[in-house]
């Protein structure tokens, strides 16, 4: 035990020691160093901000920042927006963010989803109009024509064209109802006459 206690206390442990503390103290220097140089710890860029910018500005306004991009699936059709132009953006404009770090964004399409015609033939007018708001349509005009039923809804056109139910339009698109208005068709008339 006089032997290991002596050793201890003696130069050459002392100086052995005193080197591996350095070299580790420089180890550890060099490492942290290395850290803070491949993580740019402390650097920081702030995020721009992305509204209504295209697709295209936004990936040049990236680039120049040294941050990356990835487009999240796109929402539902924003009218404030341009076409095709970022409505959000993830982290938020301002925020400070590391380099190469990556920007979430949103992009608006290119117009409403479409949506089908509902079935409103030989409805009222009350009821279609009704239905047709239920899925995101309006009534733009109604038309009246002479047939039986009052009110009842016998065509329906879109951009002056007639449309059938089932077929597909772009939401918000008004169309025009047209209805009966209450009278019977002069060719139903004669016929009922000639029958008699």
């Amino acid at each position: 035990m006089r032997n290991f206690l002596s050793f201890l206390t003696s130069k050459t442990f002392l100086l052995q020691l005193g080197l591996a503390l350095l070299l580790s103290g420089v180890l550890i220097f060099l490492s942290m160093q290395w850290l803070k140089s491949t993580t740019h710890h402390g650097e920081f860029v702030q995020v721009p901000d992305l509204s209504k910018k295209s697709v295209a500005e936004m990936r040049e306004v990236l680039g120049e920042m040294d941050l990356r991009f990835e487009v999240v699936d796109s929402a539902n059709f924003d009218p404030q927006f341009p076409r095709f132009s970022i409505i959000e953006q993830n982290p938020p404009a301002g925020s400070k963010v590391k380099k190469n770090r990556k920007i979430y964004v949103t992009v608006n399409p290119s117009g409403y989803k479409k949506v089908t015609v509902p079935d409103i033939i030989q409805v009222t007018r009350r009821n279609a109009t009704s239905m047709l708001r239920a899925v995101g349509l309006e009534v733009d005009k109604v038309t009246y024509i002479d047939e039986l039923g009052k009110d009842m809804v016998y065509r329906i056109r879109f951009e002056g064209k007639y449309i059938n139910p089932g077929d597909k339009i772009q939401r918000t698109s008004a169309i025009e109802l047209v209805c009966g208005n209450g009278t019977v068709p002069e060719e139903a008339r004669i016929k009922a006459q000639t029958e008699e």
